[in-house]
């Protein structure tokens, strides 16, 4: 039997409000208020996703709107047509032409030697 190595998927009509936590990649087209945490996996915000939580994951992958901080231990990825309100720390950041970004970048090493105390650091700020 084949591992499947899809991803976990949050649809548009679903609304969360709280803490969302695992240790797969996820996919959210929906709304989510409150935290989101994936130490070792990858995020992906949708184009339809509205996002008003601290984001923490190994990659994060903006398509859609975030009001919260973003934390990555590796990249951080700004689409087109994105809108980020809210602060972002990594090791790596990539922003396209027309993405909307307003907030401070710490692009630094000490992400990834510590993962749950960068979470921390920029949790404590907000």
């Amino acid at each position: 039997m084949a591992i499947e190595n899809t991803p976990a998927r949050i649809g548009k009509t679903v609304v969360i409000r709280g803490e969302v936590k695992g240790s797969e990649d996820l996919i959210v087209d929906g709304r989510v208020e409150g935290t989101v945490t994936l130490a070792e996996s990858r995020l992906t915000i949708g184009p339809s996703a509205v996002v008003a939580a601290n984001l923490f994951a190994k990659d994060i992958l903006v398509l859609g709107q975030v009001q919260a901080s973003l934390v990555a231990t590796g990249r951080v990825e700004l689409r087109a047509n994105c809108c980020v309100e809210g602060d972002i720390r990594a090791l790596r950041l990539a922003v396209e032409d027309n993405a909307v970004f307003h907030g401070k970048v710490d692009l630094t090493q000490g992400v990834s030697s510590s993962s749950e105390t960068a979470y921390a650091a920029v949790d404590g700020a907000n």
